[in-house]
C-alpha cells in the first residue's frame, strides 16, 4: 500500500542498494579512516581544552592554537602541495600529529600552558594540510568517497568527544593517560592509505597531469652537443646552454606565475556560493562551543552531573552526534541553499547567549537538545558545500576547489576563536557578578 511504513522502507532500502551498488568497499573505508584520524585529535583536543588550561585562560585561545596553523595551512597550501605526493604527505601527517600528542600528554599540568600549546599547533598542521589533501584525493575516486570522508569527519568528532567522556568520567582516567592513548591514533592513517586504498585510482589520475614538452631545437641542441670534443664540453655547458636554461626557466616562471593567477581568480569565484556560509556556519557554532558553552552551567543538583566540568564535554559530544549524523546524510539528503543553515546557526548562538546572560532555559536538557541541533546544521552546511562543488564545478577546477574551500571552516574558526574568548570571559564575569560564579570552580587537571 503506498505511504505504509512497509513501502517506504522498501523505498529507502531500493534507494540505499542503488547509491552502493557499483561502490568500492576498499574506497569507502579507506576514505571513511581518513576522515576519522584526521579530524579525531582536533576533537580530543577541544575536548580536553577546560582540563588543559582551567577555567582562568578562555577556551578560545585552546581553539585559536588549534585551527589557526590549520587555517594558515589551508589559505597558502593549495598554490604549491600538489608538487608532494600523496604517500609523502600522509607520513608527514602521521609524524606531526603523533608529536603534538605526545607533547599535550607528557607536559605536567604545572608546567607552562605555551608548551601544552606547541603540541595543539603540531597536531593543527597535521590537520590542515590532511583535509586539503584528502579532499583533494576525492577527485581521483568519486562522489562516495567524499560521502565515505564527509562521514568519517562526522564519526571523528563523535568517536573523539565519546572516548574523552568515556575515559575521563565513565572510567576514570586521567587526562594525561586519555591523551597519551590517543598519540596512537595516527598510525590508523598509515594503515588506511598504504594497505587498504586502492591507488590504481590515484596513479591513472597523476599520469594525465600536464608536463612541459621540450622542443625539437632543443633536443637538436642536445645532439649537436653531444658531437663538440671533450675539450669543448666544459665551455659548451657553461656558455650557450646557461642562456637557454636562463631562457626555459623564465618561461617556467612566467608559467607559475599565470597559474597562480588563474588559481586566484577561481578561489575568488567560489568566495560567494560555497566559501561565504560555510565560513558563517563555523563562526557561529564555534563561537558557541568555546565562547557560551563554557557558561551555559546549572545547579549540579538539577543535572546528572557530579561536577561543573562535566558540562563542557557533554556539550562537546552532543555537538560531535548531530555533526556524525548529518555529515553522514549526504548520500541521501541533499542541501542546495547553503545559506539557509548557516543563518539558522546564527540564531542557535543568539539563544544561547541570551540564555548565559539572563538565564531562561528552565533545565539542561533543552541546551542539550539546541546543541545537538547545532552539530545537525554545522554537519550538514559542511558536506552539502563540498557535494555541491563535486556537482557544479568543472572537472579542470575541481581538485583546487575542493582544497581552497576548505580554508572557509578554519577562517571560521579562527574568526570565532577571537570572539569567543573575548565572549567567555565576559559571560563569566557577568554571571559571578549576578551570582552565579560556577564557571570559576574548574581547575587546570
Amino acid at each position: 500500500m503506498p505511504g505504509s511504513p512497509s513501502s517506504s522502507w522498501a523505498l529507502y532500502r531500493a534507494r540505499f542498494s542503488s547509491i552502493f551498488q557499483n561502490a568500492d568497499t576498499s574506497v569507502l573505508v579507506a576514505f571513511w579512516l581518513f576522515g576519522l584520524i584526521n579530524n579525531v585529535l582536533y576533537v580530543i583536543i577541544l575536548s580536553a581544552a577546560q582540563d588543559l588550561v582551567g577555567s582562568d585562560v578562555p577556551k578560545g585561545l585552546v581553539l585559536l592554537a588549534d585551527v589557526l596553523p590549520s587555517f594558515l595551512t589551508k589559505l597558502i597550501a593549495p598554490y604549491f602541495i600538489h608538487k608532494v605526493p600523496y604517500w609523502l604527505r600522509v607520513i608527514a601527517f602521521v609524524a606531526a600529529s603523533s608529536l603534538g600528542m605526545f607533547m599535550l600528554a607528557l607536559t605536567p599540568p604545572e608546567k607552562s600552558v605555551g608548551v601544552k600549546l606547541a603540541g595543539v599547533i603540531f597536531a593543527s598542521l597535521s590537520s590542515g594540510a590532511g583535509e586539503l589533501s584528502f579532499l583533494g584525493l576525492t577527485h581521483y575516486y568519486g562522489h562516495l568517497s567524499l560521502a565515505a570522508w564527509g562521514s568519517g569527519t562526522g564519526a571523528a568528532g563523535l568517536v573523539g568527544a565519546g572516548l574523552y567522556v568515556m575515559f575521563t568520567d565513565w572510567i576514570g582516567f586521567s587526562v594525561r593517560h586519555s591523551l597519551l592513548a590517543s598519540a596512537f591514533l595516527p598510525v590508523i592513517m598509515l594503515i588506511s592509505f598504504f594497505l587498504v586504498l586502492p591507488r590504481g585510482p590515484l596513479r591513472q589520475g597523476s599520469g594525465t597531469k600536464d608536463y612541459g614538452i621540450i622542443s625539437d631545437r632543443d633536443l637538436g641542441r642536445d645532439g649537436v652537443e653531444d658531437g663538440l670534443p671533450a675539450v669543448n664540453a666544459t665551455s659548451s655547458l657553461l656558455a650557450p646552454e646557461s642562456r637557454a636554461t636562463s631562457s626555459i626557466l623564465e618561461t617556467d616562471k612566467a608559467d607559475a606565475l599565470r597559474k597562480l593567477g588563474a588559481n586566484f581568480r577561481r578561489a575568488r569565484s567560489l568566495f560567494l556560493p560555497y566559501m561565504l556560509p560555510l565560513l558563517l556556519v563555523y563562526v557561529a557554532e564555534y563561537t558557541i562551543n568555546q565562547g557560551v558553552s563554557p557558561t551555559l552551567l546549572f545547579p549540579l543538583e538539577s543535572t546528572p552531573f557530579k561536577e561543573y566540568r562535566d558540562f563542557y564535554p557533554m556539550y562537546g559530544f552532543l555537538y560531535q552526534l548531530g555533526v556524525f549524523v548529518s555529515r553522514s546524510s549526504i548520500a541521501f539528503i541533499r542541501i542546495k541553499h547553503l545559506y539557509f543553515p548557516s543563518l539558522l546557526q546564527v540564531g542557535n548562538l543568539v539563544v544561547l547567549t541570551l540564555h548565559a546572560l539572563l538565564p531562561f532555559l528552565p533545565s539542561v536538557y533543552l541546551v542539550f537538545i539546541i546543541i545537538f541541533w547545532e552539530g545537525l546544521l554545522g554537519g550538514a552546511v559542511y558536506v552539502n558545500t563540498f557535494a555541491e562543488i563535486m556537482q557544479n564545478v568543472p572537472i579542470s577546477d575541481r581538485e583546487f576547489s575542493l582544497g581552497a574551500t576548505s580554508v572557509s571552516d578554519s577562517g571560521g574558526i579562527c574568526i570565532a576563536s577571537f570572539i569567543s574568548m573575548a565572549m567567555e570571559v565576559r559571560l563569566c564575569n557577568w554571571q559571578v557578578q549576578h551570582g552565579r560564579d560556577w564557571c570559576k570552580k574548574i581547575q587546570v587537571s
